[in-house]
């Protein structure tokens, strides 16, 4: 039987939350605004899947460098190489440093 390759494989420990925080995520998150050339963390919400980036980029810093739709585009250095991440705000997180 060949394993399923779809976008949330290898993700059980990775997209998983603690058990306290179990269960809906505060609407507060979907309503946040960021600014352009703003530093922000991606830190992927498994409870919401819609605008969610490939789990790769889950725990990295970028920034924004503009808006799609409902989504904001991140720069992130993925290894030397600079790549585009588009994500909901539900996953996105403002960066402390």
């Amino acid at each position: 039987m060949k394993a399923s390759k779809g976008t949330r494989t290898k993700t059980r420990r990775l997209m998983r939350k603690k058990p306290r925080a179990r269960g809906l995520s505060p609407i507060t998150r979907r309503f946040q605004e960021f600014e352009k050339g703003e530093k922000v963390n991606i830190i992927i919400d498994p409870g919401i899947h819609k605008g969610m980036p490939f789990s790769r980029f889950h725990g990295l810093t970028g920034t924004v460098i503009g808006q799609r739709g409902a989504a904001y585009e991140i720069n992130v250095y993925d290894g030397n190489k600079l790549k585009t991440v588009v994500a909901r705000p539900e996953h996105l997180r403002k960066s402390k440093c």
